[in-house]
């Protein structure tokens, strides 16, 4: 999606940037993983499949990608924006019936950076941006039944579990944003600063 290419979200712990094709070989090296595989049910690609996805998701007007950095390091100045890559967080529209519901699926795939509040506040910034800039009302989230510390983050920002499916071995939650639901994120995201990207040299055809 090309509506988030110029845009930075940043909060307390983290900056969500676009996903270009410099940060590609940083997130193939996660892909590698196999915990990581499994978790968000990804086959394993080659560094070109990855710059090919990378440029079809850019292009693909029903998904939205943020690459999440360590926003204290980022700032810092001192580290490239690779080195302070922590994970992604995406939005998918693939309900035909209806543009407000977004299905939202966050990684953090440093591990040391698991359990440190990334992930809570990335999702809270992501939903923040579908509610301002997509039109969301609604947002679901599948996550793998092993994935107990995601379902629990999910249950504690207000999500809902609304169904199990034995044969992925997911559970499915969904939250709907009605007046207070929106007013709770909106104070939970209050400080998120959005401004210009300024993207690293690119080196990919796609983001020319």
């Amino acid at each position: 999606m090309k509506i988030n290419q110029n845009t930075v979200l940043k909060g307390k712990r983290v900056a969500l940037v676009p996903y270009t094709s410099a940060h590609v070989p940083r997130y193939h090296d996660w892909m590698k993983s196999e915990e990581l595989q499994r978790l968000t049910a990804s086959e394993p690609l080659s560094l070109e499949q990855e710059y090919e996805m990378q440029c079809s998701w850019r292009e693909d007007g029903d998904k939205c990608t943020f690459i999440i950095l360590d926003a204290e390091k980022w700032s810092s100045q001192k580290a490239t924006e690779e080195d302070c890559m922590v994970g992604d967080v995406n939005l998918f529209l693939t309900n035909s019936e209806d543009p407000t519901v977004g299905e939202i699926e966050i990684m953090i795939a440093e591990p040391s950076c698991r359990g440190r509040g990334f992930g809570k506040e990335a999702t809270l910034i992501m939903m923040f941006y579908g509610i301002t800039h997509l039109g969301l009302t609604t947002f679901e989230a599948k996550i793998k039944l092993e994935n107990e510390t995601s379902i629990g983050m999910f249950k504690k920002i207000h999500f809902k579990e609304v169904g199990v499916n034995s044969t992925f071995q997911e559970m499915t939650l969904k939250l709907i944003m009605d007046e207070q639901e929106k007013q709770w994120l909106l104070e939970q995201t209050n400080g998120v600063i959005e401004t210009k990207y300024s993207a690293m040299k690119l080196h990919h055809n796609c983001d020319t």
